[in-house]
């Protein structure tokens, strides 16, 4: 009898939605704050943990902007990416695109190189110590400017050879993507992969304007888009990726329960969608753990999971050859399980 929970784990995925600031354990979180010097509001991690009880997104984001403070240096960044790294590839994660709003540093005065150089010296031991593949892409806070954007993009210039694209975070809430429409052209214009948070707590309209406005290459969430079937139906048509964060809108209430949660209506709709963790140390879990509460939650069939990690694999901005090494693996892992293959 198959072992799903240790099938799950051992399947092999990408994670393309997950948030480096979000991954900050309660644990590392104390030790950089004492290495730092900076006093904490919560006496210990299990209080710290205690306070990630969250109303709305608005309340995560509170506490998350909170948490970036004790990140000051680049051994810092190294760290708290290194640390999600290895925790991913225990979940079976051979590529993770990793999301950094640098503008949550930058604006308390910690260097840009600081925040850059850590990420990737991370990303650089991590390939050689257990050969997963990161990549960064830079978020960009819907609630600042379009021309902060802009200053953001000058300020990473001389990292743009690492950089696999650029994102929109944030709040959503009176932050339409078409706002961002001129930076996005900009971004596109200049060879970055483009990303943007759409139809979390924002409405379907939200979603368009990222589909069709913005013109990204995925949209992170985009659970909305059900509301509008017209909508629904283009991005079914496009197979544009959107990467669902299953315990992410349970912890924020977007959703009652798991059982109400929209990704198996999504999956039936025939929608490309990819299961992610948005930010694991605040929402309860890794990948690996959104798949499995979504198995039993919704009645996922062993297929249906398997088909969420082709689908991350294919939605990726790895190259063709990469991304057919990693379906391969797939296979390869389906092959070892007794799990037949579809596709």
């Amino acid at each position: 009898m198959l072992d799903l929970d240790h099938f799950i784990k051992a399947l092999p995925k990408a994670e393309l939605h997950m948030h480096l600031e979000g991954s900050l354990e309660a644990e590392l979180m104390f030790e950089l704050a004492g290495r730092n010097q900076i006093a904490l509001r919560w006496p210990t991690p299990q209080a710290l943990r205690a306070a990630y009880r969250f109303d709305h997104l608005q309340s995560f984001l509170a506490l998350y902007y909170e948490g970036c403070g004790v990140l000051r240096t680049r051994a810092d960044f190294c760290d708290v990416t290194l640390a999600y790294l290895y925790r991913a590839h225990q979940n079976g994660v051979i590529r993770a695109e990793m999301f950094l709003g640098p503008q949550s540093f930058t604006s308390r005065g910690v260097p840009i190189a600081t925040v850059m150089d850590g990420i990737f010296d991370a990303i650089d031991e991590a390939r050689a110590a257990f050969g997963i593949s990161g990549a960064l892409l830079v978020s960009v806070q819907r609630h600042r400017s379009e021309a902060d954007a802009y200053a953001l993009l000058d300020a990473v210039e001389p990292w743009r050879w690492r950089i696999l694209g650029f994102g929109l975070g944030g709040a959503e809430a009176g932050n339409p993507p078409s706002k961002f429409q001129r930076f996005f052209d900009t971004c596109r214009q200049r060879g970055f992969r483009l990303t943007a948070h759409a139809g979390e707590e924002g409405p379907a309209s939200y979603v368009a304007e990222a589909a069709d406005v913005l013109r990204v290459d995925r949209i992170d969430h985009g659970n909305a888009c059900l509301d509008d079937r017209a909508l629904v139906q283009r991005l079914v048509q496009r197979q544009t990726p959107l990467t669902v964060c299953p315990l992410s809108n349970l912890r924020l209430k977007l959703v009652p329960s798991m059982d109400k949660h929209p990704l198996r209506g999504m999956l039936e709709a025939g929608l490309n969608v990819t299961v992610n963790s948005d930010d694991p140390a605040y929402f309860g879990g890794h990948v690996s753990d959104n798949l499995m509460q979504c198995a039993q939650g919704l009645g996922l069939t062993v297929q249906q999971i398997v088909t969420l990690a082709r689908n991350s694999i294919r939605a990726s901005f790895m190259t063709a050859q990469e991304i057919a090494d990693g379906l391969a693996a797939i296979d390869a892992c389906c092959a070892q399980y007794g799990v037949a293959l579809q596709d």
